[in-house]
């Protein structure tokens, strides 16, 4: 247990990352069938094994540069509690009208239970309307759950708990909600939208939409995870800050299903570098990007832009962009499908992503990111010290299929700041 809880604090993309919260991929994600992998929010069902052994390199570099978090134990741990337990699941089993199943949810031990708050509850088949139910499962898996980043978002020096856009996941910002309130690791100041009044249905936000570029600069998409409502509940939020805050929206096609995120198509890399899916963000298209610029508690300006890099090199940000899959756009489109723009950066320059998007690695190299293996730095073998600017690759023949990249996976909780 941390002596001295975690005061979050991110106000950037790239800032030396002190602590983040990971979620190593479980029965969960085995707990469906191509015939409910759609509902899941999944195109295609993952090996569990393979995905375990894969995330473990994430998980493995990670450990060498930062605190890390895991979200089962958090929960496990403020579930010793029998207040917050009890708290947890009467919220969750109102939530998804399955009071029915709280007494035996109450009977487990802590460790029992935040195994089958992820993981699932079965259906029990003692009734008619059960044993002739085609659902498997009384509490359906968080399938979603290792993608840590959606269900919450640290915002400057607050956690934001994220409104999903689809239901199947609402119990992940469920439990983040109560991790952040009752973990002892964390001092933190909480923004829900789920817990006020006048959020209606219209908003939703999620962490993958959510680009904090600097300490003055959000960017932040606008597509089928996030919501014009949601950019909106949270410059409500930014306008009790003190001082010019500018809110950059990037608009995102419907489909393909690969566009959910705005880190899906735009990942920040270091101080003057990016990595863009350049179809849809150096090309002439229909989808729109806004400047919002708020100053002391008042939108000032809200104006069209003629694209995103171009927004953010007047707001002083030049970027040099990287393509996503290269130069070839049949190789961007395929690299892209698999998570390639979506880097994870650990420290300026210092990013980790999937090994199999070997265009895009090799636009990298030719940027001056040298390409190391995680197995290498996991065994010590290669000491990054020694690199200046690298990406460290992850094996990604299982992960991808979940739809989601490097970023998707991490939930910074603390970054130091950077020297701009």
């Amino acid at each position: 247990m941390s002596s001295t809880p975690i005061v979050p604090h991110v106000t950037s993309e790239i800032g030396n990352l002190e602590a983040v919260i990971l979620h190593t991929p479980g029965p969960e994600v085995e707990n469906m069938t191509p015939g409910n992998a759609e509902r899941a929010l999944y195109s295609d069902i993952l090996n569990l094994p393979v995905a375990i052994e894969e995330y473990q390199q994430l998980s493995g570099v990670l450990n060498k540069v930062s605190k890390t978090f895991q979200v089962k134990d958090l929960l496990t741990e403020i579930l010793i509690d029998p207040d917050i337990k009890v708290s947890l699941v009467e919220r969750i089993c109102t939530h998804e009208k399955v009071l029915n199943i709280k007494e035996d949810l109450l009977s487990l031990n802590n460790k029992e239970l935040a195994a089958q708050l992820i993981e699932g509850v079965a259906l029990k088949r003692d009734s008619l309307t059960t044993f002739l139910s085609d659902e498997r499962y009384a509490l359906r898996p968080l399938h979603n759950f290792f993608f840590t980043r959606d269900a919450s978002v640290t915002v400057y020096n607050q956690i934001m708990i994220s409104k999903m856009a689809n239901k199947v996941r609402e119990r992940e910002s469920i439990i983040m909600d109560a991790i952040f309130n009752y973990s002892p690791h964390f001092k933190t100041s909480i923004i829900n939208p789920m817990n006020t009044w006048h959020v209606g249905t219209e908003t939703f936000i999620e962490g993958g939409d959510v680009l904090i570029a600097r300490d003055d600069i959000l960017i932040i998409g606008n597509g089928t995870r996030t919501s014009t409502q949601g950019i909106d509940f949270l410059a409500e939020q930014i306008k009790t800050q003190k001082g010019k805050k500018h809110i950059v929206v990037q608009q995102l096609p419907e489909s393909p299903e690969s566009f959910i995120h705005l880190d899906m198509i735009f990942t920040l890399l270091d101080r003057d570098t990016c990595m863009i899916y350049e179809p849809l963000l150096r090309q002439e298209n229909s989808y729109a990007t806004i400047l919002m610029t708020i100053e002391n508690g008042v939108v000032k300006e809200i104006s069209r832009q003629p694209g995103l890099l171009q927004c953010l090199k007047s707001l002083g940000m030049d970027l040099k962009p990287v393509p996503c899959g290269g130069t070839d756009l049949w190789q961007q489109e395929r690299e892209q499908w698999h998570s390639g723009a979506n880097f994870f950066a650990h420290g300026p320059g210092k990013l980790i992503g999937y090994a199999r998007n070997v265009h895009t690695l090799e636009a990298l190299n030719q940027a001056g990111f040298s390409i190391i293996k995680a197995a290498d730095v996991i065994s010590n073998k290669t000491d990054l010290s020694d690199y200046e600017k690298y990406v460290i690759t992850i094996e990604g023949s299982e992960l991808p299929r979940g739809g989601g990249g490097a970023r998707c996976m991490t939930m910074p909780v603390r970054r130091s700041k950077v020297n701009w």
